[in-house]
């Protein structure tokens, strides 16, 4: 099989991408525009394997993300690249509206072009898209397939359009599109500005860690590793103009998830203990949604996948991961993200 992934170099993509070359017959191209959510070195164990590639470009530029298509001619494109920070897209929404619809326009596109060639065989597009898309929960219920949009902020509401772009290109041109709409992924290899890696680090630097309002807002938590599964089982047995809503059972507070990255890291680094104490209560994030949890019941009963790790587990293996690989963010720590404050518009 040869598969295409855009954004590949960043958090999901490249967990995507160790998925795939676990398989020996998969050939994998990346594309990626390297802006500073990416990271080669998430993909450096493939760096000398002649089935993989990794090409710097831009998904807006179409003439060359059509040279690329035909020229590679895959049999599944993985579309995950996109501008996902919200804090960033307060404070400029542009670069979120030029990657998010205007490049994946030019990828369906592209897409379409190979579809055509290839006749009868085909090309199968994953969209890889958000539960924010959806909006805010209340207490009660949970996010499904036919949940209404209402996004909220100039990310998610890039990614709803770009989600309404993937599914006319199936249903007018016939390409064989698939959605996927994922809740809030944490693992290994996740830039420092989300809120996990960002509890830790700071921890780790003795930093205070910022909880947004009092802390009550509530996320559905899926381990990317789990996430790159459902994406290829997706790949392999979705039905095209099908949505498929991914979700890991886990509900949590942000307050409970700093309460836990502080235990643990109280139980790694005790000389620093309670971490507890780096807590602080901030501005809340304009227009924060209360709560999103997902409703993962349809990519179960129709293509038999669910969830295999258990939070807290996969939590204390992402604290282990950050400590361990410093090499892969002390640099971004650096040069790109230091921990500051972002989308404070209106706060």
């Amino acid at each position: 099989m040869k598969y295409l992934v855009t954004g590949g170099a960043g958090f999901i993509g490249s967990a995507l991408c160790h998925r795939l070359m676990a398989s020996p017959d998969a050939q994998v191209t990346v594309v990626d525009k390297m802006t500073y959510a990416a990271n080669p070195a998430s993909l450096a164990p493939f760096e000398e394997e002649d089935r993989f590639r990794l090409v710097k470009a831009d998904i807006c530029d179409q003439a060359r993300m059509m040279d690329l298509m035909l020229a590679d001619a895959p049999d599944v494109v993985f579309h995950l690249a996109a501008e996902t920070h919200v804090d960033r897209s307060i404070d400029g929404a542009d670069a979120f509206v030029q990657t998010n619809l205007i490049g994946t326009f030019a990828m369906l596109q592209v897409a379409r072009a190979l579809h055509e060639r290839k006749g009868g065989a085909g090309v199968r597009f994953v969209h890889v898209s958000t539960d924010e898309v959806f909006g805010s929960l209340g207490p009660e219920g949970r996010f499904e397939e036919t949940t209404a949009y209402d996004p909220s902020s100039p990310y998610s509401a890039t990614k709803a359009g770009a989600d309404h772009l993937a599914r006319a290109w199936h249903r007018t041109y016939g390409l064989p599109v698939m959605v996927s709409n994922c809740s809030n992924n944490y693992g290994p290899r996740q830039f420092p500005e989300k809120l996990i890696p960002l509890m830790v680090l700071n921890a780790l630097e003795g930093l205070k860690l910022p909880i947004y309002g009092d802390g009550s807002n509530v996320r559905d938590w899926l381990h990317v590793e789990d996430h790159a599964d459902a994406l290829v089982r997706i790949a392999e047995a979705g039905v095209p103009g099908e949505s498929y809503t991914v979700g890991g059972n886990s509900e949590k507070t942000n307050l409970e998830i700093v309460r836990l990255v502080c235990q643990l890291l109280d139980e790694r680094r005790p000389e620093r203990a309670p971490h507890g104490d780096l807590m602080t209560f901030v501005a809340d994030r304009p227009g924060h949604d209360l709560r999103y949890a997902i409703d993962a019941s349809k990519i179960d009963r129709e293509l038999g996948w669910a969830p295999s790790r258990d939070f807290v587990q996969g939590l204390a293996d992402t604290v282990d991961w950050y400590i361990a690989n410093e090499a892969w963010w002390g640099p971004l720590r650096e040069t790109v993200y230091a921990g500051e404050r972002l989308g404070k518009v209106g706060a």
